[in-house]
């Protein structure tokens, strides 16, 4: 349940929060729908008709087909004497367990997967789920089946799901929340905070402390070496906010901006660390934890500023690597932060809606690449995470750059812009990627990629530049067949399973036909 603490944004939200809240599957619903479900099916195995049941129970034939629509739900005393009449005790029959035909969706309605899950966010009602379910049983049952056995087979957990329904909301809206980008201007006119580039981290640290009585702690973090890969826990009892030593002021000022927006925003189901659990507790944290952040990156990134300077950055005739930096020195935040504020803003102040953002990491030089966070505003792009540990495409800008980081030898940033046309598909992107090398060996990048089509080529006016390298790219090496590719890391195993499956086809075929 969100709470909010300032009657500004109260406003803002409430037309969203009803929605939230009303749209969660509730228990009584799924009772209702598996009494429902049960009662028809032992009918129907015991040969009564509707109306035949009807009468012997003493019920309506309308109210029997509202219980088994999982509408209604008997008193005690109908209750009874259903069970008499289709022979089975009253606890058998007000049981949460369904037969084996059944299970599967016993089992999907009883998860916290559907029950903690905000339907009406992606317009799905839940009353017309239920009717769905109930009207075709068996149709949703081996739907169902399907969905769980290539989850086992692929090990797709319960975060996997909240994350891919995440993007998916993240996709819904361009990545664009008018309430969040609201609510940060209405906290930055609360508090009088300057929003000029940089953006003053003290602001934040005064905020947090004198609004909210936080403690800011610099120093304990740093002596539990059991916990080195956090960099911020917060002990919500005593509001203090322990900060990992060393961290870089964009690293602070995001964890500062992420705090403040928990509390301004009164969201209550959240991480109390810097990454969150590795199994959240409901599709709310993980909802709350990205509002979160996003307000957070606003708030350091002021709208009108960046679309301002990325309006600037557009204009320039030739491809310049210097200034995307200088944004980065001027915002001074991370690449993934300014990335993933440009990604907000694209589709609504420039009409580049079909975009994609990647993320990839490599922990040292022997560790295979992997993505680790990805959006597709248009959901056609690749690549996708895969979890067939298949080798994903060398020529993307976002591996050969990382790779170029790598061999440098020296920790920092790198930047390029690539044109990359999909294999055998007249889809092709303009891509930006910033690469950075550690010291400790982990090789990151992140990538915007921008659909090039006439708009693009009348926002971005060094599309053209000869200097940005064109290159054919795919997905994975085992799913490519671009011939003698310089960069292979594995041979088209896939492309020729294929192949060898249509030769089959073909040869079955001309048999048949007795040739």
């Amino acid at each position: 349940m969100l709470f909010f603490t300032d009657e500004g944004v109260r406003g803002i939200l409430l037309r969203s929060a009803p929605t939230f809240v009303a749209s969660m599957l509730t228990h009584t619903q799924v009772v209702r729908l598996i009494f429902g479900l049960k009662l028809r099916q032992l009918r129907q195995e015991r040969g009564f008709t509707p109306a035949a049941l009807a009468q012997t129970v003493d019920v309506s034939v309308s109210y029997l087909n509202e219980i088994e629509k999982g509408k209604k739900y008997p008193k005690a005393d109908k209750i009874l004497a259903f069970a008499r009449a289709l022979g089975v005790s009253y606890d058998e029959l007000i049981s949460l367990s369904l037969g084996k035909k059944l299970a599967p969706v016993s089992e999907l309605l009883q998860s916290p997967v559907l029950r903690e899950f905000p339907l009406e966010l992606f317009g799905l009602d839940p009353a017309r789920l239920i009717e769905l379910i109930s009207d075709a049983p068996t149709r949703v049952m081996a739907f169902i089946s399907t969905l769980w056995e290539l989850a086992r087979n692929y090990e797709v957990r319960q975060e996997h799901f909240y994350l891919a329904a995440l993007r998916s909301y993240q996709e819904m809206h361009d990545n664009y929340f008018d309430d969040l980008e609201d609510a940060v201007r209405s906290c930055v006119a609360r508090f009088r905070l300057g929003t000029d580039a940089p953006f003053d981290l003290h602001q934040l640290e005064d905020l947090l402390g004198q609004e909210y009585h936080y403690l800011i702690d610099r120093h304990e973090l740093g002596t539990r070496p059991e916990l080195a890969r956090l960099r911020s826990v917060l002990q919500p009892a005593a509001r203090r906010l322990l900060l990992r030593p060393g961290l870089t002021r964009a690293q602070e000022a995001f964890i500062l901006g992420r705090e403040v927006a928990f509390n301004y925003l009164g969201l209550k189901d959240r991480p109390y660390t810097n990454v969150p659990a590795a199994t959240p507790g409901s599709f709310e944290q993980v909802l709350n934890h990205f509002r979160a952040s996003y307000f957070a990156v606003a708030l350091l990134m002021e709208e009108s500023q960046l679309v301002a300077d990325l309006q600037a950055f557009f204009s320039y005739p030739r491809w310049n690597a210097a200034l995307l930096l200088g944004l980065l020195t001027r915002y001074e935040v991370t690449p993934e932060m300014l990335l993933q504020r440009v990604t907000n803003l694209l589709a609504r102040h420039f009409g580049i809606g079909s975009l994609f953002f990647l993320r990839f990491d490599q922990h040292d030089a022997r560790a295979p690449y992997q993505l680790t966070k990805e959006l597709h505003l248009s959901r056609l792009h690749n690549p996708h995470a895969n979890e067939l540990q298949e080798h994903y495409c060398r020529r993307w800008v976002s591996l050969w750059l990382m790779e170029q980081a790598r061999h440098s030898g020296s920790p920092g940033l790198r930047v390029a812009a690539q044109r990359s046309r999909y294999w055998q598909t007249t889809d092709e992107y303009l891509c930006l990627t910033v690469a950075r090398f550690e010291a400790n060996g982990h090789a990151s990048s992140v990538t915007v990629g921008l659909p090039v089509d006439d708009n693009l080529r009348q926002k971005v006016k060094f599309l053209d530049d000869a200097s940005i390298p064109v290159r054919w790219v795919n997905e994975t090496c085992e799913r490519c067949s671009i011939p003698d590719c310089e960069v292979r890391a594995a041979p088209p195993v896939e492309i020729e399973r294929r192949a060898e499956q249509q030769r089959l086809a073909a040869a079955v075929q001309q048999l048949i036909q007795g040739q």
